[in-house]
């Protein structure tokens, strides 16, 4: 008598012909019971979790213990203590604070002519506080040359450079150009224009200290310049309509927030000797007409060299 497929199945494998078939849905089923019981569990165990949290910070908040009703002592102190800011980086040495002590009297100088050249803007002396706009250009320049001859460059001298060009660039040389043009041009448009030329200042300045720094280029023409145009136009009296002038006080304020690339002056000094000979040449025959070449110039150098590079 043969033998019958299942009888080979069970005794091999399993009692019955779709015991396998069986076993499999068993598996399965014991699989989804399994994760469905994870599942209940985990939330259990999150839900107890939040509630320990929720307690410990009740504790933490009322400062006592309410389990065992006792009061609970001060939070461990952290073992890592904050050590505190230093101004000037490096070894504190009488030198380097000198030195920094020295760079920063040259910021403070800047701040202080600006706000000279406001109060002698008020009073109406306009070609005195153009003087000392002049000087916060020059005073600005020194600063950053000894901070960097010297060694003491810090987070906290460009800051504080950033709020004395403000003071000097940003608000003074508005108010002198504003009493400049204050009786030649209608007052609400010499107004606007000032105010133009302090927030595009304000935007210039805040761009350029979360920047990346390029070692050739201004992204925009730098608010020192600016002033130092500015200044220098009130001091030679250009022979130019008030109309006009408010349309190049315009110009420079577009040109401080503008993505044009424009040319250091350290890589402008460098030039050779014989580039500056027409210059010098041209300020001996006019000095305003050859100022007006030369700021125009480089007012049209960024976007050429922006064409240029694209």
């Amino acid at each position: 008598m043969p033998r019958t497929p299942w009888r080979r199945r069970r005794t091999t494998d399993s009692p019955r012909p779709a015991g396998r078939r069986w076993a499999g849905r068993l598996r399965r089923g014991g699989s989804a019971a399994r994760r469905a019981l994870l599942v209940r569990v985990g939330r259990r165990s999150r839900d107890a979790g939040r509630a320990a949290t929720a307690t410990h910070a009740e504790v933490i908040y009322t400062g006592t213990d309410s389990g065992r009703g006792r009061a609970l002592g001060p939070p461990a102190a952290s073992h890592v203590a904050e050590q505190p800011t230093s101004l000037l980086p490096g070894a504190h040495t009488v030198r380097r604070r000198a030195s920094f002590a020295l760079v920063n009297a040259c910021t403070l100088a800047s701040l202080g002519l600006g706000l000279t050249a406001i109060f002698l803007a008020m009073r109406g002396d306009v070609r005195l506080a153009a003087g000392c706009l002049v000087a916060c250009v020059a005073f600005d320049g020194l600063d950053g040359g000894l901070a960097r001859k010297l060694g003491v460059c810090s987070p906290f001298g460009a800051q504080m450079d950033s709020l004395a060009d403000m003071c000097s660039f940003g608000l003074a040389a508005p108010v002198v150009v504003y009493a400049s043009l204050a009786h030649s041009v209608p007052t609400p448009a010499a107004a606007v224009a000032c105010v133009m030329v302090a927030g595009c200042a304000a935007i210039r300045l805040a761009r350029f200290n979360v920047s990346p720094k390029d070692g050739k280029f201004f992204s925009g023409v730098p608010t020192t310049m600016v002033a130092a145009v500015l200044a220098v136009s009130v001091l030679i009296d250009l022979p130019v309509p008030g109309l006009a002038l408010l349309g190049g006080v315009a110009v420079l304020a577009f040109a401080m927030v503008s993505s044009f690339p424009y040319v250091k002056l350290a890589r402008i000094v460098k030039l050779p000797p014989w580039v500056w000979l027409l210059p010098i040449v041209g300020a001996l025959v006019d000095a305003r007409v050859t100022f007006v070449v030369l700021v125009g110039a480089y007012l049209i150098s960024g976007p050429f060299v922006w064409l240029r590079t694209r």
